[in-house]
């Protein structure tokens, strides 16, 4: 009996011990991803997420960050090195991933949400914690959602406060159905293009306009390529998911996942904070360069007329989804 009870405690002394050893022995050097450049604030928040990993794995866990579309042509590109492990993290716009995880392009529909207030209640509660879910049936392990922010309406031709006055603008869109019909509905031509051929279409005025947060406009100085005009339109709200192959996830020792999605979290609060801390500041120093703001945008004319698209893809969302998010309080 003695023998028995001794062996048995071996046993599951091991057992306990088994996950700590294993996380110990992991070591890794991860690759990740952006469009963006090393000031914005994906970048910002990616930076602070691979000091904390590395520092809260003791230095077994190493992030190398691939900032401005170093690893792939656009966001499309980038997305599909995820699913195959060629790419280990990456923080995207929701505007390609419908290809990959079609729920999440809910998030996608104009005036969804009211405010700052009203985005962090429902990404990180049930629902957007069921959007992230979601990615896992396409081979991608979403950790958190960050943010890119309220899109805006910008153009070379004039100032733009109410939807008429944008009718027959063509601007560059993100490559989602959702946005290119709503863009179409209010009367302006919208083109999808990726993202690291904007700059230069918009220099040899390919197309007249585009549509990003403020963030995005600033961090590529688009009133570089003629971009005089900025209208507050907050016509879409763009979150960021942090994506992570699943793969490389799948392959880290439970300890190292859980942190993973811990610390991506954690980073999300910070990432969020220093992006709508800074919009006022760079829409002042967009001012100084040359660039027109229309704060006084009517918005219930845009609003008005995107409204169409919601019938036309109620077949593909549901209507109690989509209630759920614009009543939640």
């Amino acid at each position: 009996m003695k023998k028995v009870l001794m062996l048995g405690l071996a046993v599951l002394m091991a057992i306990v011990w088994t996950g700590p050893a294993a996380a110990a022995e992991y070591k890794a050097t991860m690759k990740l991803a952006s469009t963006q450049s090393m000031d914005h604030p994906y970048m910002v928040g990616a930076q602070k997420f691979a000091d904390l990993i590395k520092e809260r794995s003791k230095g077994r866990i190493t992030i190398k960050l691939y900032p401005s579309n170093q690893l792939g042509k656009g966001e499309r590109e980038m997305t599909e090195g995820i699913q195959q492990g060629a790419i280990d993290l990456l923080v995207t716009s929701t505007g390609p991933l419908g290809g990959f995880s079609p729920s999440i392009n809910i998030l996608d529909f104009p005036f969804l949400f009211r405010d700052f207030k009203h985005v962090d209640l429902v990404l990180d509660g049930a629902i957007g914690q069921k959007l992230l879910k979601d990615f896992e049936k396409a081979d991608i392990k979403a950790l958190a959602f960050w943010e890119n922010g309220f899109r805006h309406l910008t153009n070379s031709k004039g100032p733009v406060r109410k939807a008429e006055d944008g009718k027959g603008l063509k601007i560059r869109t993100m490559e989602n159905k959702v946005h290119l019909a709503a863009w179409k509905a209010a009367g302006l031509n919208p083109t999808p293009m990726a993202w690291g051929e904007v700059f230069t279409a918009l220099q040899q005025k390919v197309i007249d306009g585009q549509e990003n947060p403020i963030a995005v406009f600033y961090s590529s100085k688009l009133w570089d390529a003629g971009q005089k005009h900025f209208s507050l339109t907050e016509h879409v709200y763009s979150p960021s998911p942090f994506l992570m192959s699943k793969k490389t996830f799948d392959a880290m020792p439970k300890a190292d996942q859980q942190l993973f999605l811990k610390t991506a979290l954690e980073v999300a609060k910070f990432q969020r904070k220093i992006n709508r801390d800074a919009e006022e500041t760079k829409l002042k120093e967009m001012a100084k360069s040359g660039v027109t703001v229309t704060r006084n945008v009517d918005k219930a004319s845009f609003k008005k007329a995107m409204a169409p698209i919601y019938s036309e893809f109620s077949a593909q969302f549901s209507k109690a989804d989509i209630d759920a998010i614009m009543n939640a309080k």
